[in-house]
This record gives structure tokens, sequence and C-alpha cells, in this order.
């Protein structure tokens, strides 16, 4: 591994994980972290999990896994700039949509409102409950057993009432800092915000693809696309089509990316911290600048009006919820529905949440066709 900043994270001086193992012969830590999330059950099922569109709309839209490949690249090329953990960032960014539900957002919204007199639902949350006790591959534990740095970067939101219990069975875990106010690794920080870099830049090309969006609505609203393009267009005059938005995209992910790594180096350089627990006691330090980070707000709001909120989107996402509904309600009154090692379980609301969480699209699809003769999605 390259010569780490004074800030990163070492594997060498993790806090460990929750079972004790004999370190690995050839790999660090947060390597072996990477390693077991991506052998994960939970991983592969990404594949078939969407971002937007439900995967019966297209095999070129954006899923889960294709998502989270596109934040580890991003995240770890800046980790590389800045000097620090690279494995680190590459586990935390292929791990945190493991808890995500089927049909995205929407599914999660059916199973919160389910789940809302049992704890509630939170995808965050689901995933830390994926690593730490739904994957069952080891002989000694249950879950992946990962390290403290990777657990903590999976968890980036969690209500004060979630940290309480949480802390409950682990006083010093991955939650303790929402209680504390504390700020987790640079590590952590940086997937943060590579993820939202992402999905902003790569939702346009499918809202483009889909036709849901079109390239001028994009120009007349957002000024700093307009200036991609016309830059764009400036170099290479007889570009047009896909391949105009491709150098786009290309030059809006350049841009935002460029802009993160010399502010949060800047930032980084005023604030001075002693090691990587001094970043933890000061404000978040991986930032844009407030002039890239408004652009970037008004893309996040351009998008939810113009793409997320599209009625087209909002007709499959009403389908989605009523798939996770209608499967949540068939498996609680009926709990032999459901394999054995979730249908026998006592806590049986979570169980089901657990299971759906699980679920890929097309098998939540066919699995409330099986049980309802309905196919929601059908032309």
């Amino acid at each position: 591994m390259p010569s780490l900043a004074r800030w990163a994270s070492d594997p060498a001086a993790s806090r460990g994980r929750r079972h004790t193992e004999t370190p690995a012969p050839t790999r660090n830590e947060h390597q072996r972290d990477r390693d077991r999330i991506v052998h994960s059950t939970a991983f592969r099922r990404l594949v078939y999990k969407t971002q937007v569109f439900v995967n019966h709309e297209g095999d070129l839209f954006r899923t889960r896994l294709t998502h989270s490949l596109e934040v580890a690249q991003l995240a770890r090329s800046m980790a590389r700039t800045l000097g620090w953990n690279e494995d680190l960032v590459e586990a935390i960014a292929l791990a945190h949509d493991l808890g995500h539900t089927p049909f995205g957002h929407a599914g999660q919204d059916a199973l919160h409102e389910r789940m809302r007199e049992h704890g509630g639902f939170e995808h965050n949350l689901q995933s830390l409950r994926v690593v730490d006790a739904l994957e069952a591959r080891y002989a000694d534990f249950d879950g992946l057993n990962l390290t403290f740095e990777t657990r903590e970067g999976i968890l980036k939101h969690c209500s004060r009432r979630h940290a309480e219990l949480l802390c409950r069975d682990e006083p010093e875990g991955p939650a303790a800092r929402f209680l504390r106010g504390e700020q987790p690794s640079l590590e952590a920080q940086l997937v943060n915000l590579a993820d939202a870099l992402a999905y902003n830049a790569h939702d346009i090309d499918d809202g483009v693809r889909s036709g849901l969006l079109a390239t001028e609505q994009l120009e007349g609203a957002l000024p700093l696309y307009r200036r991609l393009h016309e830059e764009a267009l400036a170099e290479h005059p007889q570009l047009a089509g896909r391949r105009l938005l491709f150098d786009v995209l290309r030059r809006l992910i350049g841009a935002l990316v460029d802009d993160l790594v010399h502010t949060t180096a800047k930032a980084l350089e005023e604030a001075a911290p002693r090691d990587s627990d001094a970043v933890r006691r000061l404000p978040p330090l991986v930032r844009f600048s407030p002039a890239l980070r408004a652009e970037l707000d008004a893309l996040q709001r351009f998008l939810l009006q113009a793409l997320y909120r599209h009625p087209q989107v909002l007709r499959t996402t009403e389908h989605a919820r009523r798939v996770v509904a209608e499967l949540f309600d068939a498996y609680r009154d009926d709990p032999r529905l459901m394999p054995d090692d979730f249908g026998q379980r006592p806590d049986l609301e979570r169980a089901v949440a657990d299971y759906i969480a699980g679920m890929t699209d097309r098998f939540a699809q066919r699995e409330h066709q099986r049980l309802t003769g309905t196919d929601l999605f059908a032309g």
C-alpha cells in the first residue's frame, strides 16, 4: 500500500472485529473486508436491484451493483490522490447499498410503512444488519465480521433513537458517533460524497436514455450543465447525440472530482488534524466548494422534479410500493410462505422485512404474481 497521510485510516491500527480472527497472511484488514463483501450473497443480488428504473424496463439502466462499482471507482481514485486508505474506501463503497430493498426507495418506503410499529425500516441500518447478522457464510459467527471502520462507513445515517438501541448491544460500536456528535473517518466521508456525485451524474444518463429527460431541459435549467455542454462543443463541434452527452457527463464528473479533492485538501491543510482520531472531533472535512455545492444542489433539485417525480416514474413507483406492501401482508399472515429460516423466527415482522429487503426486483415481481395472480408491471 502506498504511504498514507497521517490523518488516513491505517489498517494496521484498526479497531478490530467483533469476533477475533487470525490475521490474513497476504491481505490487510480492510482488503479482507472488501473481499468478503464481493463474495457475499447480498452483493451478488445488487445486479437485479434498481436505482430509478425497475429491472424490467431495460438492461442498460443502472442497477445497485453498477452504481456501487462506479462509487468505488470514483472514491478509490480520489483516495489515492489524497493519500488515504484505498482499500477501506473500496470496502465501504461496495457495501453501502447492501440493505436496499427491491425497487429502490419505493420499496424502502413501503417496508417502512408496514414496519412503522415494529421499529421501522431504513436501508442504511439494513446494510449494517446484512453484514453483521444476515449473511450466513461462516461457521463461527453470523454476518461477515467486518472491521469497525468498514461498518462505521456503511452506517452513514442513524437517528438518535436507533443509535441508542444499537449502542445497548455495542456501546463503542459504529453508532456511538451519532450520540457523541462526531464524524466518521475521512474515507467514510469521501464515499458519502462520491455516492451523491455518482448517482447525480449517472441518473442524467439514465433519464435521457429513457426518454424522460431531454438535453435541452438540462441546458435550460442548469448553468453548470450548459457551461460544460458549450465547452464540449467548442472543442468538438461535430459532436452530437449520445456521444455529446457522454462527453458532457465526463466533464461533469471530472469537475466534481477535481473540486472535491482540491477543497478537501485545503480544508485538511487548514484544520491540520494530528491523526485519524482527531478527524472525528472536527466538522466534516470532505466537501465541495460553496459554489460547486450550490450547483450540485441545483442539479439534485432538477432531477427530483424532472425525473424522480416524472409521471411515468411515479406510476412505476406506485406499482412497486404495492408489490412490497402486499408481499409483506402475505408473509406476515402466513409465515409458511417464507423459507424456514425466516418463517420460523420469533420476531415475525422483522423476519418478513429482512426477507423482502433481500429480494431482487424480478424475484419480488415473480413472488407477488405467484401469491396474488396479478402482474402489476405487465404492459
